[in-house]
């Protein structure tokens, strides 16, 4: 069983190691999970009654959760705004600081695109290098 990062075993595994007897090193052992990992099911099965996994939840609320509406207001008077101007922004007026990270994330999810023109004529194509000879034709003109 491959155990990836973030993710509760499923609900049949949890409960055949808590259905199995022996010691807690035994049982690890047995079904590839880790020692701490049998402990702490058993225990709370036996404090809480509980036999499933908890969801898994952040303790810590989102840092602009509460400015998500000014946010948006801002964006859409100044939706020429850059990432750096709207940081700074939201540094003078509500005297908060955040990384270039959480200001992305949180206009993606405020579902607020960065483009900045809606329609523009596409860039005009220049060929920059020379054209492809054919197989067989020398490389070198002349």
């Amino acid at each position: 069983m491959v155990w990836r990062s973030g993710q509760a075993y499923s609900d049949d595994l949890r409960g055949r190691v808590l259905d199995a007897a022996g010691s807690a090193r035994a049982v690890a052992a047995r079904f590839g999970v880790s020692v701490s990992y049998v402990v702490k099911a058993r225990q709370r099965r036996d404090h809480h009654g509980e036999l499933s996994a908890r969801a898994q939840t952040s303790r810590t609320p989102r840092l602009l959760a509460g400015l998500h509406d000014a946010i948006a207001e801002y964006v859409g008077v100044h939706d020429e705004a850059t990432l750096d101007e709207l940081r700074a922004w939201l540094c003078e007026a509500h005297g908060v600081s955040v990384s270039m990270g959480l200001m992305w994330n949180t206009l993606a999810r405020l579902g607020l695109t960065l483009k900045k023109r809606r329609s523009v004529r596409p860039n005009r194509r220049v060929q920059t290098l020379p054209p492809l000879v054919t197989p067989g034709e020398p490389c070198s003109p002349g």
